[in-house]
């Protein structure tokens, strides 16, 4: 199966960035700040605005495999916004393309699914105070589609998300459609969807710090002191395993995987820095391999940062940026950009940003080794609308031009297998130093839920690098990777995508809704009869993952899942996954939208409210039936609760869709005095609906 891959060397390099270091290196190779000199570009890297402005706040962020950005924001911060959108920026362009989403995604978790889909989970039920969403959706990038898949057992608001060794998916923390916080982990699988939840021995921090380590655990690292493992295999949490020396919670902070290396056998180091309020300068790093693991004292950041960003660069170091001293205090704001050697432990300068970057920012590396710096959002009904762009030293001479790049002319166009042998092309392969395949970012409220850079072993020959890929999921999760070549002097190429599965040598199958043949339209209350089938080109198809959301059931397992009854009206789309005999799941599920209209209904009005009759005579009552939802039944019309030996007849006793009739009451003599409730009821097929009146007989 072809893979998609970014634009050509020669192509990829955002044209936004490319122009403005071309017209850099003919200029100058300083510039100015107020009473500052600023080093050269290769000292302390470049910072640029561009030119076209993020039209919604960029809350959540992913890059996708076409190299594009995936930008969700649902309501954005915004009670009153009703206008739920997403949008993708195009680094090749600059340009902002946004779209509708049908629910509010605001401060969900999001990663990639393997096959390269964007996977959405939780958001906003209820503002003020917060529940958190049921649902999860997916977006495909050959479609621009947005759809729903099956729900989680609870809501989830500020969620974390995971991907797993196996390519699933851990959801944990988050407060659920009541407001509380939901303690338990789901696992998400796109052949069998969630599973039942697992609970937690403690009350997590929403939006908490993790990390998958070589050894198929999921560390734990706040914004609390008190660190834990989570083991995805058997479902269990771990004590608590280190404490910080920081001690307080480093709200806002940030927790980053320093990269993995054959060099040292994958050694696992995290690293925490910032957070707080008022925010601190302090980082820590912990060596997960170690046989008592301790939190010991890193080097200090030039400024405090709490809604900071750590972005990991494929040189190995980290970009630590954005922030304030105070939470969501632009007089505060951290504009010192920091850059972490883990070689040295040591903080370097990368210069400055222009813009605070506060609560809803995100940083972001993209595939020509730059890196997107995005939003800030203080107070609600405002955010940083101007984009800015990272670029590190490595793009640059010491005098300041740009300096060559390495070139990849061609990466393999199927999946990679783990620890399997393959071929990067490239006509400087005599000078390159390293090869490292980078784990697209997606990060949201000051953490990445994806990045990581992986490095691998390889041999040169006569145009070609000969690379080993990582040896299993643990060390790199199967999904899309940006693969960078990085020269002597460190420069990077402009990075290809490649992609890494268990099973590289088989295809995946493909499902086929058989019915219903096409989208349907029905009425709240009726069914649709769904069936579906697989096919393999290499195997055989092994199970059938249907999910409908709105439906009953919302789930089967079965080819032919027969009749789905749908009670709400709405709009839904129902998909089929179907998984073969290796594990693996069709990339494009096929699907069917299911809108369901409002049942036709009716209702009754009666005017006056009440009526006083003297013995004897009689009283009217004006009654109405007005229809909805298409209704033209007939309504059968009756009333009760007459005073004793009263009569009463209607004019229309039998309404046809809409129209209106007359009840007129005659008390009789001996009708005691007094004031009686009458109930007066339309009534057609199951449909029933009463108004109440009073009639007072003097």
């Amino acid at each position: 199966m072809a893979l998609p891959h970014s634009a050509p060397p020669h192509l990829a390099f955002s044209r936004v960035t490319r122009n403005f270091l071309s017209a850099l290196a003919a200029a100058i190779c300083f510039a100015s700040l107020p009473g500052l000199a600023v080093a050269q570009a290769n000292v302390q890297g470049q910072w640029q605005t561009l030119p076209n402005l993020m039209p919604i706040n960029p809350v959540h962020a992913a890059l996708l495999n076409n190299g594009k950005v995936l930008v969700v924001s649902g309501s954005g911060n915004l009670p009153s916004n009703s206008n739920l959108q997403a949008a993708v920026f195009d680094p090749q362009t600059g340009t902002v393309t946004t779209q509708p989403v049908s629910w509010d995604m605001f401060c969900n978790g999001m990663v990639v699914l393997s096959d390269g889909r964007a996977f959405i989970n939780g958001g906003t039920l209820q503002y003020d105070p917060f529940h958190g969403e049921l649902r999860s959706a997916v977006y495909d990038l050959t479609t621009g589609a947005f759809t729903d898949v099956q729900s989680m057992a609870h809501g989830r608001w500020y969620p974390t998300v995971t991907t797993l060794a196996d390519g699933t998916v851990m959801t944990f923390s988050g407060l659920d459609e009541n407001g509380s916080t939901n303690s338990t982990v789901e696992i998400y699988s796109v052949s069998a969807g969630w599973s039942p939840p697992i609970g937690s021995p403690f009350t997590p921090p929403l939006y908490p710090r993790m990390n998958l380590l070589p050894n198929g655990k999921v560390f734990y690292s706040g914004s609390t002191a008190q660190s834990r493992l989570f083991d995805p295999v058997a479902k269990t949490w771990s004590g608590v395993i280190a404490t910080t020396n920081y001690g307080g919670t480093r709200t806002y902070g940030t927790s980053v995987l320093l990269p993995l290396t054959p060099a040292n056998n994958y050694k696992p180091v995290v690293m925490i820095m910032g957070g707080g309020n008022p925010s601190t300068a302090t980082t820590e790093l912990i060596d997960l391999s170690a046989a008592n693991p301790k939190w010991t004292i890193g080097p200090l950041m030039s400024q405090p940062r709490i809604e900071m960003n750590a972005t990991v660069l494929p040189n190995g170091k980290i970009l630590a940026l954005g922030g304030s001293l105070n939470d969501e205090d632009s007089g505060t704001a951290s504009l010192n950009a920091d850059l972490y050697d883990p070689a040295t432990n040591t903080f370097s300068s990368a210069s400055q940003n222009a813009f605070a970057r506060l609560y809803h920012s995100n940083s972001l590396l993209l595939p020509d080794g730059t890196v997107w710096f995005a939003g800030g959002n203080p107070a609600r009904g405002s955010y940083e609308q101007h984009m800015e762009i990272y670029s590190p030293t490595y793009l640059f001479n010491p005098d300041g031009t740009l300096a060559a790049r390495p070139a990849i002319t061609g990466v393999p166009t199927s999946s990679i297998g783990y620890g399997t042998a393959f071929q990067v092309q490239t006509p400087d392969a005599a000078s390159i130093s390293s090869v490292v395949l980078m784990r697209p970012g997606a990060p949201t409220h000051a953490f990445d839920m994806e990045q990581r850079l992986v490095a691998m072993n390889f041999t040169a020959g006569s145009g070609v690098l000969n690379v080993t890929a990582p040896p299993n999921g643990n060390v790199a999760p199967p999904g899309y990777y940006i693969l960078f070549i990085l020269n002597s002097s460190g420069v990077p190429s402009v990075a290809q995508f490649v992609q890494l599965t268990p099973a590289p040598a088989d295809q995946p199958p493909t499902g086929t809704i058989t019915s219903p043949a096409s989208d349907v339209t029905i009425t709240a209350g009726q069914s649709v009869f769904f069936a579906g089938s697989g096919s393999d080109p290499d195997g055989t198809v092994t199970g059938y993952s249907w999910s409908f959301p709105g439906g009953n059931p919302s789930t089967s397992s079965l080819a032919t899942p027969g009749n789905v009854i749908y009670n709400t009206a709405g709009t839904f789309t129902a998909t089929l996954t179907v998984t073969d005999n290796a594990g693996l799941t069709d990339p494009n599920p096929p699907s069917r939208t299911i809108t369901v209209n409002p049942t036709p209904d009716f209702s009754i009005s009666v005017t006056p409210s009440s009526q006083i009759v003297v013995q004897m005579t009689s009283t009217s009552y004006s009654v109405t039936i007005s229809s909805a939802n298409g209704f033209s039944g007939n309504v059968s019309l009756s009333v009760s609760g007459l005073p004793p030996n009263a009569t009463a007849s209607f004019s229309n006793p039998l309404v046809t869709g809409s129209g209106s009739s007359t009840l007129t009451v005659n008390p009789a003599l001996t009708s005691p005095p007094g004031t009686y409730t009458l109930t007066i009821t339309g009534t057609s097929g199951g449909l029933s609906h009463s108004v109440n009146v009073t009639l007072t007989v003097i």
